[in-house]
């Protein structure tokens, strides 16, 4: 802040440079760093508020400081208004006819009020400057701006205005283009005289309490009267230490007692000196004859006027001392302006100036408080993150690791459980046949019975080997599955939060893992066909099947009769009590077309013997004649009569219960066979089930490893985002903290510059 100027006197009407200016300087400087304090607090308010807004941000600026600085926002709005207005102000008091008015219009160096005989200031006047080019006035509770041109036009005005009492305020507004004094601020107020009301307080409530400087206007032909006096000590106790002037006017008076006139000045000095020092105590005795002078205020009006019209200022009818009094006006004028200049700036913005002191130094404590928590926020943040990204980094690594490790679990439960039910569907096909011998079912060899017979005993032999297959493996690969579910779960529950760790095992489901033996009986089995037809074990075709195998046989019985079981499907043999293991009847195939090596021969030979006996019976008769005589007749009888007990026995013996058993039999060579072509695709299935069953687990549990990596990598961007807007914070508060301590810089120059004592 530049240094202000030396207060030297000079002559405000010839647009000198006038002590005044220090007002005019030191309002502009505040009202400058005001301005900019103002927006200044805008500005912090506008933060606070987005940052307190910001919920994200936690809470780093409070309600109560959003509120607290707009507070200050609108403090500071009415201040800068308030000094704006700011004017230096003097108010001349005395008793009636005093000449107030006139050293007001002499130190205006024009008659702008109504001053001489006849002219009574009625009310309080205030004359203050306008930058436009016409005089008016402006009346209390009024806005309209009365027009005047001469100041019998004002006097005319105001005493035709009868609404106006001795209390009544009316403004004079005077272009500072006509007046240099009214230049600087200043606003010169006159008053009715002291002794015309008794409302005494309402008059410095009203008009006196924001005075800088107060001047009696007193009648140097007499001495201080008491109202005068009055008035005054009412004006000290309300306000503390004014500054008061005493003029002595109309002194012009003493050029006709030149003897007597040192002696009445002293006189009227001491009263006065005592009237300030000891009765109103404002001043020091040193101080105070510098407050007291001689005037002649008519005087003075009259020389400026002239010497504004161009005539010497000497120049009429001026009593003898003239220049002395013009002197001493222009003393009272040189020390008022500097008194008012001084406390002026005093009483219009010490206060201010403190005030704004504070409002930046809470400000700045505001700021340096949002910076303070969005740091230890931001490190707070960076920390959460560092642990957020350590965290993430833990769990991948974790879950790869356990990926590989779980495959390799669940093939290897896979493996075991394909073996354990392939083994143990093995052991069941072994002991198919108690299954079968334990269904229990009417049975009659007609088709329908029949039917209905092997529908039930398939059902049966699905539901005992499911029950016994389960018997064998279900709880043991229950076990295995649970047991693995479990690892599953503990090397997945660090990987996990907190708040799934508590409900993890809603992942896992409650039920019991139960392996499906789907055997499917009904259809494996479809094609199977019993033949409970009586076969004789001593056969022809029998002993033919017995001695040549199932496919030669047939092949040889082929050649006898060309119409053997031409028109039905290959069927197992019927197998008697004493018959021999079954055999499976199957239409020809490319590789039984094949040459036979060893059994070649035996068939040629029964193919001959059969064409040789069908074409003539002499080969029987040829036949037996040989037989006879090599064994005899008694031999051939009892082979004979043998043969036919046993014919007859097993015909006697082929009962319903015969047929049964015949039937369970011949099902359970076939459905052995069947099944033994399931074990593998049995054994796959439930080793799929198993690893279905775990890898779902797994699959849920991995899933929520997922999400917990999503939220994890969510937030770390929340983190992130948040870091970056504590720094920007950061950054903010610390700009307004700068901005605060410059403002408080130039706060402090102002007070050192305008408000300090003067050395």
């Amino acid at each position: 802040m530049a240094a202000a100027p030396p207060l030297t006197r000079s002559d405000s009407a010839r647009g000198e440079f006038s002590p005044l200016k220090h007002f005019v300087v030191a309002k502009k400087t505040i009202s400058d760093v005001f301005e900019q304090l103002l927006n200044y607090v805008k500005e912090t308010s506008e933060f606070v508020e987005e940052t307190c807004g910001n919920k994200a941000l936690e809470n780093i600026a409070s309600q109560d400081q959003k509120l607290e600085i707009q507070a200050y926002a609108d403090k500071l709005t009415v201040i800068k208004e308030v000094l704006a207005r700011r004017h230096m102000k003097v108010a001349f008091f005395g008793r009636t006819s005093n000449g107030k008015s006139t050293v007001v219009n002499a130190m205006l160096r024009d008659r702008v009020l109504p001053s001489g005989i006849g002219h009574t200031t009625n009310c309080f006047l205030s004359v203050e400057g306008t930058d436009e080019d016409k005089a008016y006035l402006k009346t209390e509770g009024s806005d309209e701006e009365k027009s005047i041109k001469t100041v019998n036009q004002l006097a005319h005005a105001l005493h035709m205005d009868e609404s106006l009492d001795a209390g009544c305020l009316v403004r004079v507004f005077w272009p500072k283009t006509k007046c240099a004094l009214l230049r600087d601020d200043l606003v010169l107020v006159d008053s009715p005289g002291t002794d015309v009301t008794s409302q005494l307080d309402s008059w410095i409530d009203k008009f006196c309490l924001d005075a800088d400087v107060f001047v009696l206007v007193a009648n140097s032909e007499s001495t201080l009267m008491n109202t005068e006096k009055h008035f005054f000590h009412k004006v000290n106790e309300r306000l503390s230490k004014p500054n008061i002037f005493i003029l002595n006017n109309r002194w012009d008076a003493s050029a006709n007692e030149p003897e007597y006139m040192e002696d009445v000045r002293k006189q009227h000095t001491d009263r006065c000196v005592n009237f300030l020092v000891e009765e109103l105590k404002v001043v020091d005795r040193d101080q105070a004859p510098n407050r007291i002078f001689f005037v002649s205020a008519k005087e003075v009006l009259n020389s400026r006027m002239q010497r504004a019209q161009g005539m010497p200022e000497t120049g009429g009818a001026l009593a003898e001392g003239f220049q002395e009094r013009l002197k001493e006006f222009q003393s009272f004028e040189r020390r008022f302006e500097e008194c008012i200049s001084q406390s002026a700036v005093k009483t219009k913005f010490e206060q201010h100036t403190i005030r704004a002191k504070q409002i930046t130094e809470k400000v700045k404590s505001i700021m340096d408080a949002i910076n303070i928590e969005a740091a230890e926020k931001r490190v707070a943040a960076l920390e959460d993150r560092e642990y957020q990204m350590d965290r993430l980094e833990f769990v991948k690594n974790q879950l790869n690791l356990l990926i590989d490790d779980i495959k390799k679990k669940i093939k290897a439960i896979s493996e075991d459980v394909a073996t354990k039910v392939s083994s143990a569907m093995g052991e069941e096909i072994c002991r198919l046949h108690v299954i079968v011998d334990e269904f229990r079912a009417d049975f009659h060899p007609s088709p329908h019975v029949l039917k209905i017979y092997k529908s039930e005993l398939l059902a049966h032999v699905e539901e005992g080997m499911g029950k016994n297959l389960a018997y064998r493996c279900s709880d043991a690969v229950y076990a295995s599955v649970q047991s693995s579910q479990q690892y599953m779960i503990e090397s997945m529950l660090p990987l996990l939060p907190s708040t799934v760790q508590t409900q993890v095992h809603m992942l896992v489901p409650s039920r019991k893992f139960d392996l499906s033996y789907d055997l499917n009986c009904a259809t494996l089995c479809n094609n199977f066909q019993e033949n409970i037809e009586f076969q004789f074990s001593l056969g022809w075709t029998a002993l033919v099947h017995r001695f040549l195998g199932s496919v030669n046989a047939q092949r040889a019985l082929k050649l006898v009769d060309q119409n053997f079981q031409a028109s039905r499907p290959a069927l197992p043999p019927a197998h008697t009590p004493s018959s021999g293991p079954p055999s499976t009847i199957a239409p020809p195939n490319n590789n039984e077309t094949a040459l036979m090596t060893q059994e070649d021969l035996m068939v040629a030979m029964a193919t001959n013997v059969a064409s040789l006996t069908s074409r003539t019976s002499m080969g029987v008769v040829i036949v037996g004649g040989v037989v006879y005589r090599a064994v005899g007749w008694r031999l051939i009888a009892l082979s004979a009569s043998l043969y036919g007990l046993l014919y007859l026995y097993e015909r006697l013996t082929w009962t319903t219960k015969a047929k049964e058993r015949s039937l369970k039999r011949q099902f359970v060579d076939y459905a052995a066979e069947k099944l033994q072509l399931i074990v593998s695709f049995t054994s796959a299935n439930c080793s799929h089930q198993v690893q279905q069953e775990m890898a779902t687990t797994f699959a849920r549990l991995c899933q929520q490893v997922d999400q917990t990596q999503k939220e994890l990598e969510a937030e770390i961007r929340r983190l992130t985002a948040k870091i970056d807007q504590l720094e920007t914070v950061q950054s903010q508060s610390k700009s307004l903290r700068h901005k605060a301590t410059e403002l408080e810089r130039q706060l402090e120059a102002f007070t050192n510059q305008y408000l300090q004592p003067q050395q």
